[in-house]
């Protein structure tokens, strides 16, 4: 087994578009959850979204045509993966046949599909784009990823709803261990921010009806009553820890372990018990050589601000770590501050997890004002804390049943 780095690393969010702009914002426990402005919600029980704000596709280098072929989600793929390949400076430094790209989607071109078949509806067959279906399939991000940095490896993405982007990067992660890629640009895109889906997941009563934004999404507090809906990417570039030594590569953090497993137990609910999200954190953390008692940990959670999901972690973290240890984790939701970016979540929550070891800090879980009693660890309530963790742990649970888990080490000096 081959050691594997983050040596690049981008985001596009709904609280910041650039590294910097999004770390900054973690620490100061900003809140990007506002009124909806994508769509009119005079009709709908939902208000409140995690919008990405201020993006244009043109400062990430795409002009008008190519952001006219391209879904929403597949640019801000490119605009994060663009930040992360630039800041890793792998390109000229890789074989192209040993450059992957294992970028994913929970739900793909929604946009795409919606405007289409309203084409489709309202103007007849032959109107429908020549471009549609490769505007809306879920693999096109990763694609165009691959076409721009001419990634010739393997190229694999990932569709398992919430853990999407947690596969896709623990997926490579196993890749480049096993010597089939010296690197590959990792992560997860979502932009579904628009009225069918915002219905759809209404509908099955997944989403918050709170109109206050700051009130919206409360992951691990009494009051929790449904997930924001967010949006945006995270792509990391990882690579082989010599591949990146002999380079001269800055090094964010080591990726040490991925867990994968499923429910098999309901459609949308996850088990009760927890077991599925447990096994997952136990495998990452067993192969990253973690050691309770003498690693500290960071848990990055899942953390949606549903009933079922934060209580039913609570008891995965116990019966991963065990009580005693789970009381010492320090653990957060940063979907607090970013809303649930679906496919892209875990990713971005990857980002944060490494970005919490190499700055020592962990950031907040916001609004966490009510403990519920039986989400009873330490989720880092309302404000960062400065403190050194040796070990992360991004957790990602998906409808379906999908369990994922990427456990991070701190970078040696």
């Amino acid at each position: 087994m081959k050691r594997v780095v983050i040596t690049g690393m981008g985001v596009i969010s709904p609280v910041g578009n650039s590294l910097p702009a999004f770390w900054d914002s973690l620490k100061g426990g900003a809140c990007g959850v506002r009124p909806i402005t994508k769509f009119d919600t005079a009709d709908f029980k939902v208000k409140v979204a995690a919008e990405v704000k201020d993006f244009n596709a043109a400062d990430f280098g795409m002009d008008v045509p190519t952001q006219r072929r391209m879904d929403l989600f597949t640019q801000y793929a490119m605009a994060a993966a663009k930040q992360a390949v630039e800041d890793s400076g792998i390109l000229g430094a890789v074989d192209p046949e040993r450059f992957g790209v294992y970028v994913g989607s929970g739900i793909g071109g929604m946009n795409t599909f919606i405007e289409q078949n309203n084409r489709l509806n309202q103007r007849g067959p032959t109107r429908v784009s020549a471009l549609f279906i490769p505007m809306m399939i879920a693999n096109m991000a990763a694609g165009s990823i691959a076409i721009k940095y001419d990634a010739q490896g393997p190229c694999l993405p990932t569709v398992t709803a919430c853990a999407t982007s947690t596969h896709a990067a623990g997926e490579a992660y196993r890749a480049i261990a096993h010597g089939y890629a010296d690197a590959i640009i990792a992560g997860g895109a979502e932009a579904t921010i628009n009225p069918l889906a915002v219905a759809g997941f209404t509908t099955c009563m997944a989403l918050s009806l709170e109109t206050d934004p700051l009130k919206a999404s409360l992951p691990f507090d009494a009051r929790r009553a449904g997930f924001v809906m967010g949006e945006g990417s995270g792509i990391l570039v990882l690579e082989e820890y010599e591949h990146a030594k002999a380079r001269g590569a800055k090094i964010y953090a080591e990726v040490a372990g991925y867990g994968n497993t499923c429910d098999a137990h309901h459609v949308t609910a996850p088990r009760p018990d927890g077991s599925g999200g447990a096994r997952a954190m136990k495998q990452a953390l067993e192969q990253a050589n973690y050691t309770a008692g003498k690693d500290s940990l960071y848990i990055n959670a899942h953390g949606t601000g549903t009933k079922l999901n934060d209580s039913s972690e609570t008891t995965a973290i116990k019966l991963a770590l065990g009580e005693e240890d789970a009381k010492r984790a320090r653990i957060s939701s940063t979907k607090s501050m970013t809303g649930h970016m679906l496919g892209a979540a875990g990713a971005v929550e990857l980002i944060a997890s490494a970005l919490a070891l190499q700055n020592g800090v962990i950031p907040p879980t916001i609004g966490l004002e009510q403990p519920d009693p039986d989400c009873d660890l330490n989720y880092t309530p309302l404000a960062a804390q400065e403190a050194q963790a040796d070990v992360a742990v991004s957790l990602s649970l998906g409808f379906g049943g999908h369990n994922g888990a990427v456990a991070l080490r701190r970078a040696e000096d």
